[in-house]
């Protein structure tokens, strides 16, 4: 990258991950954790790809015994700019969403979406890494959504949140329906359905596992941190789709059991709760974000 690195601040006493032109890393001493090649396939712009940096990094760390997790396990509050005994969860803003007939019945503020980095120095004008935080009120939610070919490491930054997760079931298994308008729905499973805390470390979702479709639901106020490796870019195929979740028992599958569907094996009985058909959904009218001012440090590169 012609002598420039990229790194983030991070805190006192916890290692970063740099990109530099090996002479200038022998230049200064610097261990070579791995050589990080660029590619692309023919027709396919590297905008499209968005995965070398990402996943050499990531191997880097596990050859050489790195947790790839420290650094966001480290982040405060205060590090990002934001004070947990000031966080807001007035209820005076008025109801969530434009349509009157599908309000939620409740009156708090919105939920305040902070950009904090994005990197485009990775990819020929491209986007590769996204840092991001939501700050949520008490009950206030994220509805359920995926991240299609992303990797993202999440972290509770001050007070709880819960998360209800799922990954799509394969081979894909879509539920039968009737009527006009009708929207098949898709068999996910429940990965996660817990409530985070800070203790509780930097959680990670990947493509197809780890619970890719999440949603967030404030138990008390909350901020979360995201990183998004590739973030969301329509052009190349990841746009953030939104699902309602409905349970297993809700339609009937012709001809097929749970137990033949699910990788060929048994379910224990009593575990359909552990399944749902998702469906998607317009972006919901109750979704209220705003935009806020990110009082925290530079992220220089």
């Amino acid at each position: 990258m012609d002598g420039e690195t990229i790194n983030r601040q991070v805190s006192d006493g916890v290692g970063a991950v740099l990109l530099v032109k090996r002479s200038l890393a022998l230049q200064n001493g610097l261990p070579i954790l791995g050589v990080f090649r660029s590619f692309v396939d023919v027709g396919v712009d590297p905008i499209a790809m968005g995965i070398g940096l990402p996943i050499a990094i990531q191997t880097a760390c596990m050859v050489h015994s790195i947790d790839g997790h420290c650094v966001a396990d480290t982040i405060t509050p205060a590090d990002v700019g934001l004070k947990e005994e000031n966080a807001e969860d007035d209820r005076g803003h008025g109801f969530f969403g434009t349509n009157m007939f599908n309000r939620v019945a409740r009156w708090a503020q919105p939920i305040t979406y902070l950009d904090i980095y994005e990197c485009d120095g990775f990819t020929v004008n491209g986007v590769v890494v996204q840092m991001c935080i939501f700050c949520l009120p008490t009950s206030s939610v994220i509805p359920l959504h995926d991240h299609p070919g992303m990797t993202v490491l999440s972290r509770v930054l001050y007070g709880s949140m819960h998360v209800k997760a799922y990954d799509w079931v394969e081979p894909a298994c879509i539920h039968k329906s009737k009527g006009p308008g009708y929207v098949p729905g898709r068999l996910a499973k429940l990965v996660v359905d817990k409530v985070l805390t800070t203790t509780c470390g930097t959680s990670v979702l990947y493509p197809k596992s780890g619970g890719n479709m999440h949603c967030f639901t404030a138990v008390t106020p909350c901020a979360v941190l995201d990183i998004l490796a590739p973030p969301y870019l329509e052009a190349a195929g990841r746009k953030c789709t939104y699902y309602h979740d409905y349970p297993y028992s809700s339609f009937r599958v012709e001809s097929t059991t749970l137990a033949a569907m699910v990788n060929g094996a048994a379910i224990p009985e009593g575990r359909e709760e552990d399944y749902a058909w998702l469906e998607e959904v317009d972006t919901p009218d109750d979704l209220h974000m705003r935009q806020g001012n990110y009082a925290g440090p530079a992220i220089r590169v």
